[in-house]
């Protein structure tokens, strides 16, 4: 049998999900974006008069994971137990990794993905000033665990 959409109901109609029935068991996700900006950018970053683009990112990021809920429709809200917001300078932009955990009924992939686009939109927000052309990049799951559908790896 194909899978189906589980935010549907049998009218087609939008509904959330009903996880009152399942156990309550640790989750974890991890999530990845990478912002592709100009060397110039890049040096220009720890000058930047609005403060450290990595810090306030990271700092966004992990503001953007606890709020999911409040974005996304049809997300639950949950009792985040951890989450790590990780930037590495690389020499055409700045990877970011998110690492979001919860012991609750239900993922937290939505929580890592947001943490992951919003650290990344908060960067180019400190650097448009002298480029537009910054790109965000390659937003994506790169891992999860927990719950019914068990472990998942991002293939290389």
């Amino acid at each position: 049998m194909p899978r189906k959409l589980s935010h549907y109901d049998e009218t087609g109609r939008a509904r959330m999900v009903d996880v009152s029935g399942k156990a309550p068991t640790r989750r974890e996700a991890e999530a990845r974006a990478f912002v592709q900006m100009s060397p110039e950018v890049l040096k220009a970053l720890p000058s930047n008069p609005k403060g450290d683009p990595l810090e306030v990112a990271r700092i966004a990021g992990i503001m953007a994971a606890k709020r999911t809920s409040d974005l996304i429709p049809m997300c639950h809200s949950l009792p985040l137990s951890h989450i790590d917001v990780e930037m590495r300078l690389c020499e055409n932009g700045i990877a970011i990794t998110t690492k979001v955990a919860t012991t609750a009924q239900t993922g937290v992939e939505m929580e890592a993905l947001v943490a992951a686009s919003i650290s990344a939109l908060t960067i180019y927000d400190m650097g448009k000033g002298i480029d537009k052309g910054i790109e965000i990049r390659e937003i994506v799951l790169q891992r999860k665990s927990g719950g019914k559908s068990g472990e998942y790896r991002r293939k290389k």
